[in-house]
């Protein structure tokens, strides 16, 4: 019998699946968009839907009895209040609602260290005590959803519970947390990559022995996507903003440049956004202008311009500074140096962000894989090598639905 494993990403517009082989193949995917099912994007049917959906159109393209393991990664901070059966008591919150109540971030502040990535008007735990307000309830994460569906388990991983308080240095919901929320109604929290459960019996021609795997968060699961997986290894993420991810052996906390690290399969995951990327770019160029001025540049010359790109007015990593201004000039006679200089001065903010995070206890970045829009441009990516002096491997893959499948893989 072949081992497949299969990988569920429910990311902020649908659902995605993969399966692999045990050598890292796909064989066969499957998707479905959250907008073709009712509900609306906050409804944990329309999730399930989406998910059931996915599953199908990839299960049917193998013998689904071959799948030995299973994963699901969510979207980060997504919560859900459910009774004791698992059943849903309301709509959930997602990973970009905003909390208004300034007395509940006050709360939490005052009870929390400086450290932890459970403060901020995005913070998970604001999201549960919010959602407990509606009636009393057991508090999970959307991925914790969706995998107790297949294993009857209501539990987490210790991805999806950072934003929520959880500690994963000491591995425990922290001792403080009881001043915010009733512990109580927090799940336990598991390993990514550990087996929580098997499937048993199900409506997908699964085994019943098929290993149900503790998840991730989407963004891990894109990293992990990418095949780095030694300390040094960073991933870019090259869309509206710029994200570094960087794989080090210790953990990385510096909250006032909004870096956290998860931890995973044994190596912490320290992570920090700037708010350079494309959407600097489109300030003054459409993609279809991007795309031909591209063709002009010569990306081994210098333009000798320093330029600090940003659509607007504040930085958050590597520079912390919620007034810093944009710098795209003094601008040249010709549109194609501009975007060059554009080119490079996110090249030189990619290059300090790595640099930022070796300061801070990092180890010093051996080779940058590189996913979004911006990573498509072979210009951009040649002014970005000379910037970095590291190695630019291709990864392995754009989906998280594969990172989390290879996780599935791990467990067994």
């Amino acid at each position: 019998m072949a081992e497949l494993f299969l990988g569920i990403d429910l990311g902020t517009s649908g659902a995605r699946a993969i399966v692999l082989d045990r050598t890292g193949q796909v064989v066969s995917t499957g998707k479905s968009a959250l907008s073709d099912h009712v509900g609306g994007p906050r409804s944990p049917a329309t999730w399930w839907a989406a998910t059931q959906h996915a599953m199908r159109a990839a299960l049917a393209e193998v013998a689904s009895q071959d799948v030995v393991a299973l994963a699901v990664d969510g979207t980060s901070g997504t919560m859900v209040p459910i009774d004791a059966a698992g059943v849903p008591l309301s709509e959930g919150l997602m990973y970009n609602d905003v909390c208004t109540d300034a007395g509940l971030l006050d709360r939490i502040t005052a009870a929390s260290p400086a450290t932890t990535a459970a403060r901020g008007a995005t913070s998970g735990l604001a999201r549960a005590v919010q959602l407990l307000a509606t009636a009393p309830a057991r508090i999970i994460h959307q991925a914790d959803w969706i995998s107790g569906q297949f294993s009857g388990r209501w539990v987490s991983d210790e991805n999806n519970a950072l934003k929520t308080g959880y500690d994963p240095v000491s591995g425990h919901w922290p001792d403080w947390i009881s001043d915010v929320i009733d512990p109580e109604v927090l799940p336990d929290v598991m390993a990514p990559g550990t087996v929580v459960g098997q499937v048993g019996r199900n409506d997908f021609g699964l085994s019943p022995d098929c290993k149900v795997v503790a998840g991730t968060t989407d963004g891990c699961a894109s990293f992990l996507a990418t095949g780095a997986k030694q300390p040094g290894g960073g991933v870019s993420a090259l869309g509206s903003t710029l994200t570094i991810k960087l794989l080090s052996e210790e953990p990385i906390f510096a909250p006032q440049f909004g870096i956290y690290s998860h931890k995973i399969l044994g190596l912490w995951l320290a992570g920090g956004a700037s708010n350079t990327g494309g959407q600097a770019l489109l300030v003054d160029f459409s993609p279809e202008q991007i795309a031909g001025l591209s063709e002009l540049i010569d990306p081994e010359t210098e333009t000798g311009l320093s330029y600090y790109p940003l659509a607007r007015a504040g930085e958050r990593f590597p520079i912390n500074d919620p007034d810093l201004a944009p710098v795209m000039g003094p601008r040249p006679d010709t549109d194609s140096l501009h975007l060059q200089a554009m080119f490079e001065g996110i090249a030189a903010i990619e290059a300090l962000a790595y640099r930022r995070l070796a300061e801070l206890g990092a180890p010093v970045l051996r080779s940058v894989r590189s996913v979004g829009g911006g990573a498509a441009n072979p210009v951009w990516t040649r002014i970005r090598e000379r910037h970095l002096s590291v190695a630019m491997p291709e990864p392995l893959s754009g989906e998280a639905a594969y990172g989390t499948a290879l996780l599935a893989r791990s467990a067994l």
